[in-house]
């Protein structure tokens, strides 16, 4: 019987707050978020801070399970002379249990590729980390009608080759480059769509969360998750707000639940 999929929301703080600034957020955002949650298993919140800011976010974690601990990148090899690069054992020591690989903007302004992705979700896997593995198109590829191709294509690469006992434990992320941080949407109905269309991608990933990013906040997150093809969001600036990102978190919740 396939795995009933979680709901997963992922603030992604990206480049903001400093470790003091980032312990005072995770502060404001784990009380509520835990109250919210409770004991589900159905439905996970997880922050993402950046690399300085773990070891400072992770106790605050800790007392909150139903928050889990998120890093936005790591590195193929364990250790190595890799300047500004992080391996997945040291963020096990900071209590890591997700991982962002392949985000649009490591595509964009850092040179990740097709194959440094897949070899950093083949590197989280190996190590017990959950990789939450970005993929979407550029606005020039979408005008060329290239949405479909390219998104295959990034999430076979990613995932191909990878066992079906450990794919199951993959979320993917749908971010059409074009809908980050721009305040443009991709419409919700288009969004299920592409969903469908990722779990096409590979057999076995029927049991695979998808979440989608893209200037998404509580005013528009339920019309995702309406469809029933996205479970989640990867979430950018309304995750620097600890109110918004609680709501959506609740928004998250089977209806019965809020």
């Amino acid at each position: 019987m396939t795995r009933p999929r979680r709901r997963l929301v992922v603030g992604n703080w990206k480049m903001y707050r400093t470790p003091s600034q980032a312990e005072a957020l995770a502060r404001a955002i784990c009380d509520p978020v835990a109250r919210t949650v409770g004991d589900r298993a159905d439905v996970v919140a997880a922050i993402a801070p950046p690399f300085t800011a773990l070891p400072a976010v992770a106790p605050i974690v800790r007392l909150h399970p139903p928050v889990a601990l998120c890093a936005q990148n790591v590195h193929w090899e364990d250790e190595g002379a890799f300047t500004g690069e992080i391996s997945a054992p040291m963020l096990l020591e900071c209590d890591v249990r997700y991982v962002i690989v392949g985000h649009s903007e490591r595509r964009r302004y850092f040179g990740e590729t097709d194959a440094t992705v897949a070899a950093r979700t083949a590197a989280a896997l190996r190590h017990g980390l959950t990789p939450i593995v970005a993929v979407g198109e550029t606005l020039d590829e979408r005008e060329r009608g290239e949405t479909e191709t390219r998104v295959l294509a990034q999430v076979r690469a990613a995932l191909d080759g990878i066992a079906a006992e450990m794919l199951v434990r993959v979320v993917v992320a749908y971010e059409p480059v074009w809908a980050i941080g721009t305040g443009r949407n991709c419409d919700p109905a288009e969004a299920g769509r592409i969903a469908r269309l990722i779990r096409s991608a590979l057999p076995d990933l029927d049991a695979v969360s998808i979440l989608y990013g893209g200037s998404v906040k509580p005013d528009n997150f339920p019309a995702y998750l309406a469809g029933g093809d996205v479970d989640g969001g990867l979430v950018g600036g309304a995750s620097l707000d600890a109110d918004a990102f609680a709501v959506m978190v609740r928004q998250a919740l089977p209806e019965d639940a809020r």
